[in-house]
């Protein structure tokens, strides 16, 4: 019987290889599969409506590792969501932007930005009920 394929099976030591064909059923596993690295969906989010270069995409996530937010864009540029522009002038210059298919996922950045929001002011709203009573 054939094993399932999933992005597991790939060869981690080069991520640039073409990807193993993964089967799935679920759409929000396939969703999750696309935008579920840990700075994919920021990634996404910052590119909606404007074209960045590397430098301005560390600034935006100054969490994010030069070597993990690479991986991450490549990801993304492999996967048909992200376009990297590369012009021919000395020093180079690269530009990073969604592609049609990138900017069709924008509805759900939309809704999990909401979200986002909602939890936070929850959480805000819980940490200062939980100073007001300890003091």
């Amino acid at each position: 019987m054939a094993e399932k394929q999933t992005r597991e099976n790939t060869d981690r030591r080069d991520r640039r290889q073409k990807p193993v064909p993964v089967q799935r059923h679920c759409p929000v596993e396939a969703t999750a599969d696309l935008i579920g690295g840990k700075y994919k969906s920021l990634i996404l989010y910052k590119l909606t409506g404007e074209t960045l270069r590397f430098s301005q995409l560390r600034k935006a996530m100054p969490c994010a590792t030069p070597k993990v937010l690479t991986r991450q864009l490549r990801d993304l540029e492999r996967d048909g969501l992200v376009r990297r522009e590369v012009f021919p002038v000395v020093p180079p210059k690269v530009e990073y932007s969604l592609t049609d298919f990138g900017r069709s996922i924008r509805p759900v950045l939309e809704a999990m930005s909401a979200w986002g929001r909602g939890y936070l002011q929850e959480r805000r709203r819980k940490e200062k009920n939980a100073e007001d009573e300890t003091a």
